[in-house]
């Protein structure tokens, strides 16, 4: 940053500043910007308020006085379709750096939301599981091709949001279709009641559904607390089995082991959710991975079939592409 002289009238259309009123700004903007001095101090050497300094250290700004550069440290960049020939899959969708208001969040829905308009077509039949980036997703799609909807996971129900019920209608209301929700919680306490409701005829009819879908919409939980919304759910005997099974991450209830099989950690009974087989059979899986440390996450879901179309943000993209050797584990700096 730096207080520059202004020839008066460098705005189109403003009045010249009296000269020694701009030079009385350049000086204020020299003793806070450049000596650090702070507004109290500068304003007893002035005689003015700090609220005049304030308002003056404005006016510099706006009169192009005070110029502000903001430079950004250089990522190395991550080719996305490198990426994705590197995994083998479809396409990957690399969520923009924040450079605003938006969060990660609403940035990877966004994301995905780009995604899913391309792949959805006129009568095609979308399946939907639910994560809070999946709900956010589903605002910055107002419409969709007419399509029929799936619920893909059993109800969630979070604190100060929607659940994945509601999701699911709202999606099949922007595609105008029919939709098989599916009216069961996620997870159930033994394999007994999971078995006894997934007969039922439209739990059944729905997760029969998700055997015929030509897109589906996923995300992909780290093996983690806060990381994966089935972590929380499951007791702590249960998530130290499903540890000891090698669980990396899991995908709409099923877990996941490194390699890509189902982690046998007796969890995946009691789970009301599309399979993995499921979506291995879907001719476009779309998965959204929102962690940054998800590598490993990444790698069992592609080693297990179930994605096409990977959207994540920047850090877990280039912790992906240092792994593959695409790029430099550490980048160095061109010297000043």
């Amino acid at each position: 940053m730096s207080p520059t002289r202004r020839s008066a009238g460098l705005n189109e259309g403003s009045h010249p500043m009296p000269e020694r009123h701009e030079e009385m700004l350049a000086q204020i903007a020299s003793e806070y910007y450049l000596e650090n001095t702070s507004k109290v101090e500068i304003a007893k050497t002035h005689g003015i308020s700090r609220f005049q300094v304030a308002r003056y250290l404005d006016e510099a700004r706006h009169e192009g006085i005070v110029q502000i550069t903001i430079r950004r440290p250089a990522a190395v960049p991550v080719e996305e379709a490198e990426l994705a020939r590197a995994l083998g899959i479809t396409t990957v969708t690399i969520a923009p750096t924040p450079t605003g208001a938006l969060d990660e969040r609403d940035r990877l829905a966004r994301a995905a939301a780009g995604v899913v308009a391309r792949v959805v077509t006129e009568g095609c039949r979308l399946g939907v599981s639910w994560s809070r980036t999946l709900q956010a997703m589903a605002g910055h799609l107002p419409t969709l091709p007419g399509c029929d909807v799936v619920q893909l996971a059993g109800s969630i129900t979070v604190t100060g949001g929607s659940g994945s019920g509601a999701l699911i209608h709202r999606l099949g209301a922007a595609a105008g279709g029919r939709t098989w929700p599916l009216p069961a919680p996620l997870i159930l306490e033994t394999a007994e009641t999971a078995a006894s409701l997934r007969r039922q005829p439209e739990i059944s009819d729905a997760l029969k559904a998700a055997e015929d879908l030509d897109v589906a919409v996923v995300a992909l939980g780290d093996w983690a607390p806060g990381k994966s919304t089935v972590y929380e759910r499951l007791s702590p005997t249960q998530r130290r089995a499903a540890t000891a099974a090698g669980t990396v991450a899991e995908c709409s209830g099923r877990l996941l082991a490194a390699d890509g099989s189902a982690a046998a950690a007796g969890v995946d009974d009691c789970v009301i959710a599309v399979s993995l087989a499921q979506l291995k059979a879907t001719p476009q899986v779309v998965m959204v991975a929102p962690s940054p440390d998800g590598v490993a996450g990444v790698r069992a879901a592609v080693a297990a079939g179930i994605v096409n179309h990977l959207v994540l943000g920047p850090s877990l993209a280039h912790a992906l592409a240092t792994e593959l050797d695409l790029i430099e584990a550490t980048a160095t700096e061109d010297p000043a």
